[in-house]
């Protein structure tokens, strides 16, 4: 990595595998823009080593399976266990983004996100939207697209509740990747400024 490298870090809880899918499909994605540091932190097990990543990460992706409307309770103790970094405003400035997945194609997916974007606020960071227009929503379009679930303030997945993490839609591991991408460009933006 050169001098102009940037960590981005992928923050999330998977309860049965499906949304550890889309965090590697994150990563990978943040990991094709050149001079970037991706790595994956699963918060239910987070070690002192990993709190130090994201401190030191100039871009958080958080990332949560959407459980009776809301992000995992094992997520929610890592956003509480975060305060610390919240009263020091350790995380201000960084970039932020978010990805969800669930057994609906709604799901209140969409709360989730609204959820992570609060969190990213209160520690002053700067929130990256999918930048996509949605998918799948005309006569000719196919549930192949990109955003195939038409959200915008992030990436989301849909995942049939009887079926394993290895059946998690092609189209949303794609739009997943997308997102990693998108941030990691804006992390090197952002650092090109702040050089200026």
């Amino acid at each position: 990595m050169s001098d102009n490298s940037v960590t981005v870090a992928v923050a999330y809880h998977s309860g049965f595998g499906h949304t550890a899918r889309m965090a590697d499909a994150v990563r990978d994605g943040a990991a094709e823009v050149a001079d970037t540091a991706a790595v994956v932190i699963a918060v239910d097990t987070i070690t002192d080593e990993q709190w130090n990543v994201l401190d030191a990460a100039e871009a958080i992706i958080f990332g949560s399976p959407t459980y009776m409307g809301a992000a995992s309770p094992a997520f929610h103790t890592f956003a509480y266990d975060s305060s610390k970094r919240w009263v020091a405003q350790a995380w201000a400035g960084k970039i932020a983004a978010g990805f969800t997945n669930s057994g609906s194609k709604g799901g209140d997916k969409l709360h989730t996100l609204h959820y992570f974007t609060l969190l990213a606020a209160q520690h002053g960071m700067h929130w990256v939207n999918l930048g996509l227009m949605p998918g799948w929503n005309t006569s000719t379009a196919s549930e192949n697209d990109l955003n195939r679930l038409g959200v915008w303030l992030g990436a989301t997945a849909q995942s049939n509740g009887d079926e394993g993490p290895e059946l998690v839609h092609k189209s949303d591991l794609l739009t997943a990747a997308h997102l990693g991408k998108r941030v990691a460009e804006h992390a090197h933006l952002l650092r090109r400024g702040r050089v200026r």
